[in-house]
């Protein structure tokens, strides 16, 4: 998996290329820790060039959401593949990752 990060003011974007899984996923986790500094009001993950996102990636995207909605920022997630959308849509897991506001939808 290749991240590449930009911080462009109260947005920091994300581009996410290759496998989201196990062995990679801590690395996004720690690049969205990274860009998380005051002031820092949104999150934009672009997941065009996703290809492969497996259960411990879509905990990776739970705790990113976590970390971004304790900062007091927003989580975008740009441009999903149709198997991401798929796999959140099974899980139960899109309408929570893509809600308007971090305080509309509690996880338990």
């Amino acid at each position: 998996m290749k991240l590449t990060q930009i911080l462009d003011g109260a947005t920091a974007r994300i581009h996410v290329a290759g496998n989201l899984e196990y062995g990679h996923s801590a690395a996004l986790v720690d690049a969205v820790a990274a860009v998380l500094r005051p002031g820092v009001q949104a999150v934009r993950l672009d997941l065009t060039d996703l290809a492969f996102c497996d259960s411990v990636g879509l905990s990776a995207l739970l705790k990113v959401h976590r970390l971004t909605a304790s900062a007091g920022a927003r989580l975008h997630l740009d441009n999903r593949p149709t198997h991401l959308d798929r796999v959140l849509e099974l899980t139960g897991l899109l309408e929570y990752l893509t809600a308007a506001t971090p305080e509309q939808s509690e996880i338990g």
